[in-house]
């Protein structure tokens, strides 16, 4: 027996009966759908490593976060650099755009990209120590309608893969000036519970107190319930931004509720930030998170330039369609099975099975050489379309008798004419 798998990784398999989301055919349709939906709204593909230097996520995420100071794969490698399989999306691209100079090819770069991330946290339904991503993001642009931009891509993706009961949260965390008068109002009232808060919102107490309104502890809510809106302490250019976000939201048809106490889980974030939940996944019912993040390209050693973006969990997306029974399509069946009686039928099947490949048919043969029953229950457990036995008479007569799996109804066709039938 092999070593078992890593606890909190799962295997992606051709078809799993058990855990139907682990299957690939699933993953390759929804990973279609994001890649259409994303370049018809002019996005390009980008492709950073698994790994990256470790300074990057501290500088770009933050030290405090939770994703830095508890969840981060970090190890040294044979040169005594300190490196991180990437936990997010966002600050390797940033740090590829410094390094490849980008902005200077154009001044508004669209990119998307689809790729597992990896946190070390306790594995539960939706989340994974090694789980992927479809992330975007837009760099050059400051525009709200650039932010009502990019939550209609992903939310014409979640239309066009069938989901439904999908809840868009907004709210802006402001600018850096709105955040301080908020962050000063926050302590204040958080002060008279400071006892009472869990041990992690002790800790955000000094290090980022907005990270509190984050909290997924019982009694954090309770308390948090009552606290001061940042909404209340936007300057007149946050508060600008936010109500055009929310024109073009309403211009695009596009449901949403504000949320004041939305704030996401990283320190980059200013102004825009946005969720959208599926409520069939419980707790982890969040499948796509972002918001805008003015001054972080500045903050990794790059030029001044707006941008903004997003994450969608592609597991929690393939959890919530099958739980909501959404119609998915089915495992890739063979269109043709050919059964070959003999060497001489053997040599001419392989070069028929050839030929209906070229021409984009999907085809399939037995090289067992069991018995034809045998090879009769394999083509139906592939679920063939069609199966086809050939031996000498068939070979002589230059006609085979195509069988078609479901009905049982049987059609003779010249063997010559076989591509042509099919297609």
């Amino acid at each position: 027996m092999p070593t078992a798998i890593p606890p909190g990784v799962f295997d992606i398999l051709p078809k799993d009966p058990k855990e139907p989301w682990r299957s690939s055919y699933l993953w390759n349709y929804v990973e279609s759908i994001m890649r259409e939906t994303a370049q018809i709204y002019g996005f390009q593909e980008i492709r950073t490593p698994l790994f990256e230097r470790t300074e990057l996520f501290k500088r770009g995420v933050g030290e405090t976060t939770d994703i830095v100071s508890k969840e981060m794969y970090t190890f040294e490698d044979k040169g005594g650099r300190s490196m991180s399989l990437r936990p997010e999306g966002t600050a390797p691209v940033i740090r590829s755009l410094i390094e490849n100079q980008l902005y200077n090819q154009s001044p508004i770069q669209k990119l998307f990209y689809i790729c597992p991330m990896f946190r070390y946290e306790r594995a539960q339904a939706g989340r994974y120590r090694q789980h992927h991503q479809f992330g975007v993001e837009v760099i050059g642009l400051s525009a709200p309608e650039q932010d009502a931009e990019i939550i209609d891509l992903i939310y014409t993706v979640f239309c066009r893969l069938g989901l439904k009961h999908l809840q868009v949260g907004l709210n802006s965390v402001g600018d850096v000036e709105s955040r301080l008068s908020f962050r000063e109002a926050l302590l204040t009232y958080l002060k008279d519970f400071f006892e009472e808060l869990s041990p992690d919102s002790k800790i955000r107490f000094a290090t980022n107190p907005l990270r509190i309104l984050d909290s997924k502890d019982h009694h954090d809510k309770k308390i948090i319930a009552n606290a001061p809106s940042i909404l209340d302490f936007l300057n007149p250019e946050s508060r600008e931004h936010f109500e055009g976000v929310q024109k073009s939201l309403k211009s695009l048809n596009i449901p949403f509720h504000i949320d004041h106490k939305l704030v996401r889980g990283l320190d980059y974030y200013n102004k825009t930030v946005f969720e959208i939940v599926a409520g069939e996944l419980g707790a982890q019912n969040s499948i796509v998170g972002g918001g805008r993040y003015d001054g972080l390209i500045k903050t990794l050693g790059g030029p001044d330039l707006p941008s903004l973006g997003f994450g969608a969990g592609i597991e929690r997306i393939l959890q919530t369609l099958l739980k909501q029974e959404i119609p998915l399509p089915d495992f890739a069946q063979p269109t043709i099975f050919l059964v070959p009686l003999g060497s001489e039928s053997t040599s001419q099947c392989f070069q028929i099975l050839h030929d209906l490949r070229q021409e984009g048919i999907s085809a399939q043969m037995d090289f067992s050489g069991k018995k034809l029953n045998k090879s009769l229950q394999y083509a139906d457990q592939i679920k063939a379309k069609y199966v086809a036995v050939v031996g000498d008479n068939e070979l002589s007569s230059d006609e085979v008798e195509l069988k078609e799996m479901a009905s049982g109804q049987k059609t003779k066709v010249p063997l010559s004419q076989l591509i042509h039938h099919l297609k």
